[in-house]
Order: structure tokens, then sequence, then C-alpha cells
């Protein structure tokens, strides 16, 4: 059976970013394992399931299968998991992972032995792909360094928050994805003129932000060689 780790952040993840692949791979047959930095159930993003932000919808299903998906109540520590034994380790994102999964040397070690691996991929979305600046390979060189990757743009960032880098919630944020990527040697293109952006390169498969996770998720699935279940 195909098998995908998810590693999920504990400071605020963005629920349809998780959500959105969790389920579509599992759809189509794809046993999920989840850790999150602590071994502590992920915490979802408040405003990822407020309905004035994401639609009455989106923010039910988000919060029903945050309630109650086993896996996603009862993750490893990432301290524990492996990539080998995965075919796919997924990365959600959301403004949390700043804080814990892009700075944990565990999920950057998940990371680089997915990307790899001789069968491993990764699936990396919006603010996760922050952890791309921060992951070294085996020879010391940064792993985005001369990729393709597509990511949370600055022009997105400078609507959420303040003048002095502060977010909604009050916390300062740490750093810009897309500064960070591109000063770590990322070739770096949101593609802002799209409705949707998911980019592949080799092993790595990133995407930018919650209404790209279908299309992330999608990717993954043909990536891996996996069909996607049929709609009705």
């Amino acid at each position: 059976m195909t098998a995908a780790l998810f590693v999920v952040s504990e400071e605020g993840y963005w629920g349809e970013e998780c959500i959105e692949p969790l389920t579509t791979l599992e759809s189509a047959g794809v046993d999920v394992t989840v850790a999150t930095p602590s071994g502590d159930p992920p915490v979802v993003d408040e405003r990822s399931v407020d309905p004035d932000e994401v639609g009455e919808e989106t923010a039910e299903r988000v919060r029903e299968v945050h309630e109650n998906h086993a896996e996603l109540n009862d993750p490893e520590p990432v301290a524990r998991a492996e990539a080998d034994g995965h075919d796919a380790v997924v990365f959600p994102g959301g403004h949390g992972t700043e804080w814990d999964v892009n700075q944990d040397s565990d999920a950057r070690r998940l990371l680089r032995d997915a990307v790899a691996g001789d069968d491993g991929t990764a699936l990396v979305v919006c603010h996760a792909v922050g952890i791309l600046a921060f992951t070294r390979t085996d020879d010391g060189e940064f792993l985005v360094d001369g990729r393709d990757v597509t990511g949370f743009p600055n022009e997105w960032e400078e609507g959420i928050v303040d003048d002095d880098d502060r977010m909604p919630d009050g916390r300062k944020l740490p750093y810009w994805v897309e500064d960070e990527v591109k000063t770590a040697g990322g070739n770096w293109d949101a593609e802002l003129d799209a409705d949707e952006s998911v980019t592949v390169d080799g092993d790595l498969v990133t995407a930018r932000g919650p209404g790209s996770s279908a299309a992330a998720a999608r990717t993954l699935l043909d990536e891996l060689g996996v069909a996607a279940e049929a709609s009705d």
C-alpha cells in the first residue's frame, strides 16, 4: 500500500492545506500517518475555520476532520518518524509552521530524506515552503538551491502583517517565506496571475497556498502513480 507521512504544525496549520491533501490521498487508498514536533495533536489556525474567512462549507469540513480524524488526533513525534517506509512526506502550510515545523531539525531530516531517497517524494505547501530555506543536503548545500519552487508570496504577506511584521494575533512573523527561499537559492515563481500554483522539480512538489491545495493533492497522486478517487 502507498503510504504518506504528514508533518503538521502545533502552532497553527492552515486547515484546507492539510485536510484537502489528507482526505484526497486517503480516498485514493493511501495509508496516512501524522507527526507533529512534540507528538501532541496539531493546532488548526482559527482563521482557517472562520466562515467569514474561508466560507461555511470549507470551515465546517475542516473542523469536522480536525476534530475527528484518528491519525490527526494521535500523532507521533517527528523525532521518531522516518521518511523510509513512506512514499511521500507532506508538509501542510500555515503561519504556525514558521515557529515549529520549519525550524525543527527532525522535520528537516524527513524532508531531506524524502527528496534524496530513491523512491520518496515531498509535498510542501504555502508557509511550510520556508523549511526549504533551512534544510541542507548531506553535502552542506541548501536543498532548494537551483530548484524551481512556488510558495506563499510576499505580495500576499503584505496584506496580513502590519508594519512591524505582526500577525493579526499579535505574534511577530519571524521571516517572510519568499525572501528566505530566494536567499537559499530557490528559483521562485508563485505564478501570481494564475488561480493555482503547483511546481514539480524532481521529487519535490511545492504549492502556493490554500487555493492550490486540491491541485497539489492531485499532482502528488500523479507523482506517486496512484489513481485519484473518481468524482461523482
